[in-house]
């Protein structure tokens, strides 16, 4: 068999596969796009967690929050985030997204949040 032919057959193989997937109405492997409903909870937390850390350090909820309390709170929310093995395509894509935002805005600091980005 010749590099042509080889070439030919595994191109069929791929429109093959995703037409049948199609038509099954499963989505290819490496197809999902949406993140999990872990993944989504994941980041909604430390929203919140960012923005009782951010209340608290102005002094917005009336001082009532802790400060370092409120900033180990993210930290630990961030934290979860970048150790979550996102298996799913749509979890890698949410996770590295919303990761370059956090970076983007200088608060993707500390060491230990590196690391777990590596690790998972």
């Amino acid at each position: 068999m010749n590099r042509r032919a080889w070439l030919f057959q595994s191109s069929s193989a791929v429109v093959t596969s995703t037409v049948a997937a199609t038509a099954v109405g499963m989505e290819p492997p490496g197809q999902d796009p949406e993140p999990s409903d872990n993944m989504r909870m994941l980041i909604e937390v430390h929203k919140a967690a960012y923005l009782s850390f951010g209340e608290a350090l102005h002094g917005i909820a009336g001082g009532k929050s802790d400060p370092a309390r409120a900033s180990r709170e993210e930290e630990r929310a961030l934290l979860a985030i970048c150790s979550y093995a996102a298996v799913r395509e749509g979890d890698r894509l949410a996770k590295a997204q919303y990761i370059l935002e956090i970076e983007a805005r200088g608060e993707l600091d500390l060491a230990e949040h590196v690391q777990a980005v590596l690790r998972s």
